[in-house]
């Protein structure tokens, strides 16, 4: 009997030694054994305001904001868009295998897969593309409890590189708690701080804003450390996340306009595998359909192009496209659009059934070798464009982008007045809408070149067309070129259903590409 319970002594010491090196001590014990405890707790946070106004909240990225726990998404676009296609396809087969041994794991390797080798300098892509993915994964549930908290501070399994512009910028986090990047000679070598620095930085960072009598902390209990600064914690579960409902663009804190990257769909384990095995059809495709774009009549190309997966749309009004006499007509029609992709004049030309002549301001020579419509390029001296722009409209039909650049989501950028230089033309608004299934074909910071082909290569893109009514003589006549311009672009965004801004192509540059945008 004595040595039954000398047995069982040590036993019970060699747990409890375990379990605290692991860093699962007795207080995880307590909380796992009342998991629909805090699940209860966590739901009577959402019908409290006034309690929350006051405190401030630890959260976990992974486990408590996004809906998602799967940091592969994110590891796959830092692969893709930082590293290129080949880290990107190694990144894919590993994970199968880095799964097999955990998150820890899972999280290491796929970060040195993703960072070893990128240029510290060069990294832009957690505020050019990641807030993106981001949002569009966030649960509306915490966020609404987020929103009451008068500070917020997050914390997550990634490294704080990735996940800091977003949480700062889109939530206003007060600080982001994660793994620090190690550096050489400028340059990632994909290796991590360790953990334990995680802590020291959260109890700074609380030590530092004099928070420690309002702190609450939600997120997932294998980072129960780090929430021991917390009063109060409230631990989520998958099954709990399952049920939430995802961000709604409106109740966004700020506004996503603008944001790079060639990946258009969440890029998980299975949709990134479906992805390389297409790579080889969709160059394919791309070549065959480059060849009746540029070869083909329109009444032929169109048809087939359908049938290819680039569909189309167009609505039109009576008076669109002609002209109220032949006075008018010897004016010349301009074609202004809002500016979606690097195809729009080219949809133009296919929809009218007639070659137009398209101005554009920074496509990429090799985009002007391919295109199947002629192409002149303005030389952004307002003198020297109005000179080029009223001479072509004399002779042809032409259609301008006033915007400057593309625009991906549902806004429209402030137009230039260019084209209302020449009040004597008949202007006609065309909106413009044009969705892509896999891969995005504009870009701000990697090659333009690569537009055209990443545009071909997509399975199935959409393009809507609505011409609008053309703007009558007494508007143009009476108004300034700059009222003309803006009036243009609210009329498009109607249209649409976007909303039109203040923003230029050089606000997006600066954004996106630490530049002005100029070729």
């Amino acid at each position: 009997m004595a040595e039954k319970q000398c047995y069982m002594k040590t036993l019970h010491f060699l747990s409890k030694f375990l379990l605290t090196k692991t860093g699962k001590a007795l207080y995880f014990q307590r909380k796992t054994t009342s998991s629909l405890q805090t699940s209860h707790k966590f739901a009577s946070l959402l019908h409290e305001r006034e309690s929350l106004s006051d405190k401030t909240l630890v959260f976990d990225v992974e486990g408590a904001l996004l809906k998602s726990s799967s940091i592969f998404p994110y590891l796959m676009h830092v692969a893709f868009e930082a590293g290129g296609i080949l880290r990107a396809l190694v990144l894919l087969l590993l994970y199968p295998i880095i799964c097999m041994f955990g998150r820890d794991i899972e999280t290491t390797v796929g970060v040195f897969v993703c960072f070893v080798g990128i240029k510290k300098n060069n990294f832009q892509i957690e505020r050019t593309v990641l807030p993106k993915f981001f949002l569009e994964d966030v649960g509306l549930e915490v966020f609404d409890v987020m929103m009451r908290c008068e500070k917020k501070i997050g914390v997550t399994d990634m490294p704080r590189v990735m996940v800091e512009g977003f949480v700062k910028d889109y939530l206003g986090a007060e600080a982001v708690v994660g793994r620090e990047l190690k550096t050489l000679c400028g340059y990632y070598v994909g290796l991590m701080e360790a953990k334990t620095a995680e802590n020291v930085a959260l109890n700074e960072i609380i030590k530092e804003k004099k928070l420690d009598s309002q702190v609450i902390g939600i997120g997932s209990s294998n980072k129960q450390q780090l929430f021991s600064h917390c009063k109060v914690v409230y631990f989520l579960n998958e099954a709990e996340k399952s049920n939430w409902q995802v961000l709604p663009r409106e109740n966004y804190p700020k506004s996503l306009i603008f944001h790079d990257g060639r990946l258009a769909f969440r890029p998980t384990p299975p949709a990134t595998l479906a992805m390389f095995i297409w790579i080889p059809f969709g160059i394919f495709l791309c070549i065959i359909r480059l060849v009746i774009v540029t070869q083909l009549p329109y009444k032929f190309s169109t048809p087939i192009l359908n049938f290819l997966g680039m569909r189309g749309t167009l609505t039109t009004t009576n008076s669109g496209t002609i002209p109220v006499n032949p006075e008018e007509k010897s004016n010349g029609v301009l074609y202004v659009c809002n500016h979606k992709t690097l195809l729009d004049p080219v949809y133009i030309s296919i929809a009218l059934g007639k070659p137009l002549v398209a101005f554009t301001y920074s496509a990429s020579r090799i985009s002007e070798l391919l295109s199947p419509i002629k192409t002149i390029r303005l030389t952004r001296n307002k003198e020297k464009d109005a000179k080029i722009l009223e001479k072509y409209s004399k002779e042809s039909e032409i259609v301008i982008c006033p915007e400057g650049t593309t625009c991906r989501e549902p806004y429209i950028l402030r137009f230039s007045p260019l084209f209302a230089e020449n009040m004597n033309a008949n202007i006609v608004p065309i909106a413009i809408d044009f969705q892509v299934s896999m891969f995005y074909g504009t870009t701000a910071s990697g090659f333009k070149c690569l537009d055209p082909i990443f545009i071909l290569m997509n399975p199935v893109t959409n393009c809507s067309i609505k011409i609008l009514d053309r703007l009558r003589k007494p508007l143009t006549n009476e108004k300034s070129k700059f009222e003309v311009a803006n009036f243009v672009q609210k009329q498009i965004a109607q249209s649409l259903n976007f909303q039109p801004t203040y923003l230029t192509r050089k606000d997006k540059y600066r954004l996106l590409a630490g530049n002005e945008g100029i070729i």
